[in-house]
């Protein structure tokens, strides 16, 4: 019983954690220009952690942090079958919403190392 508490709050912890995070990188994004927001699309394959428009593109955005770099950074850890995921995800959000092959849309990703008022960002557009 104490092992399932501790694995439920480390759980609760990470989510909590990474929800912070999505709101800082929300934040950065919206300084360099990005708007129209939705946070946390899912469907059956997967979540897209971020959706914005950059002018006339939509901008499907996948949000990873890592406190520290000795396990690889953050950017690294959207491999290929993560990419997978967020196309797929993408698709149904697409159509969805009506919106196929109406507006030319990109997949970014933002990396974010570091803690709250020390973080490092690097932000790739057309990450994949």
């Amino acid at each position: 019983m104490k092992k399932i508490l501790k694995v439920m709050r480390f759980r609760s912890n990470t989510v909590n954690t990474g929800r912070y995070y999505e709101q800082k990188a929300k934040e950065y994004l919206l300084k360099q220009g990005l708007s129209d927001f939705r946070e946390n699309f899912h469907s059956r394959f997967g979540e897209i952690d971020l959706i914005a428009k950059d002018d006339d593109t939509l901008v499907f955005i996948e949000v990873r942090y890592r406190q520290y770099v000795d396990h690889g950074s953050a950017l690294a850890t959207v491999t290929r079958k993560k990419q997978q995921k967020i196309h797929m995800t993408a698709q149904h959000f697409l159509q969805k919403n009506g919106l196929t092959n109406r507006m030319p849309c990109r997949f970014d990703v933002l990396g974010m190392t570091g803690q709250h008022d020390k973080l490092c960002i690097q932000w790739i557009r057309n990450a994949f």
